[in-house]
């Protein structure tokens, strides 16, 4: 059942948002090589309980280990954090972390290169980036969830990469995930209509090659089934009377 938000409960939500925002720039400018995915998921954390009432929603949510979702080239989403895990020059990882503050969630994502990168890669980075915008400007009172979809999938496939379809984005409020669904592939004017005081988050997850997918055995982490780079981008939103209001900005 999809749940709408309050006035009151959007601006908590939007509360929580700004700690995750931090948390993000704070990964964003630790990321470099030499520094592994357990660094930086103690680098989340320990900034994210800085702040009175905030806690890593990540921590625990469905038995995972990590305060973030460390996910490195190839890996789409739900990498563990690790001391084995070191990034290297040319690398990329996505840092996917969510925040849960006074009673509410909210999530984001972003991918950052490892120093330099092909172009290619840098390619990649740019137009997932710019998918999620184009989702975000389609989240308008009265579209439907199909033209957020819709939106993410023009960019994506006319650049020439794959939008990854084994994985969603999702409602998000009082509980991490809520629905409904918000696929980043679709067809304008269907599936749930956009309201005032739904919460969702939009994150287009996108591959240079094909869009399958597979899980690795520590049956958390999924990867591109054909060891194509990935890269994810995402924030929470609300829409409002006037439209979109991103909360993770």
């Amino acid at each position: 059942m999809i749940q709408l938000k309050s006035p009151r409960e959007i601006e908590i939500m939007a509360e929580g948002g700004r700690i995750l925002a931090g948390t993000v720039a704070v990964l964003r400018d630790s990321v470099r090589a030499g520094i592994s995915t357990a660094d930086l998921d103690k680098v989340a954390e320990e900034f994210i309980r800085s702040h009175d009432g905030a806690v890593p929603a990540f921590k625990g949510l469905y038995g995972f280990p990590g305060s973030i979702c460390a996910s490195i080239n190839h890996e789409i989403v739900h990498g563990i954090p690790s001391t084995k895990r070191v990034l290297k020059e040319g690398d990329i990882i996505s840092l996917d972390v969510g925040v849960g503050y006074r009673g509410f969630f909210t999530d984001s994502a972003t991918t950052c290169a490892v120093g330099t990168v092909d172009e290619r890669t840098r390619r990649l980075l740019q137009v997932t980036a710019d998918s999620l915008e184009a989702g975000i400007a389609a989240a308008q009172p009265g579209n439907h969830i199909g033209d957020i979809g819709h939106a993410v999938q023009l960019v994506v496939e006319k650049a020439g990469f794959s939008v990854v379809r084994d994985l969603v984005g999702h409602g998000i409020g009082t509980t991490f995930h809520e629905e409904p669904q918000v696929p980043n592939y679709g067809k304008p004017k269907r599936k749930e209509q956009l309201v005032p005081g739904l919460t969702i988050a939009i994150e287009p997850m996108v591959n240079v090659g094909g869009p399958a997918t597979r899980t690795l055995a520590d049956r958390w982490t999924i990867v591109s089934a054909d060891g194509s780079r990935s890269a994810h981008f995402e924030h929470t939103i609300a829409i409002t009377e006037t439209g979109p209001r991103v909360l993770t900005r």
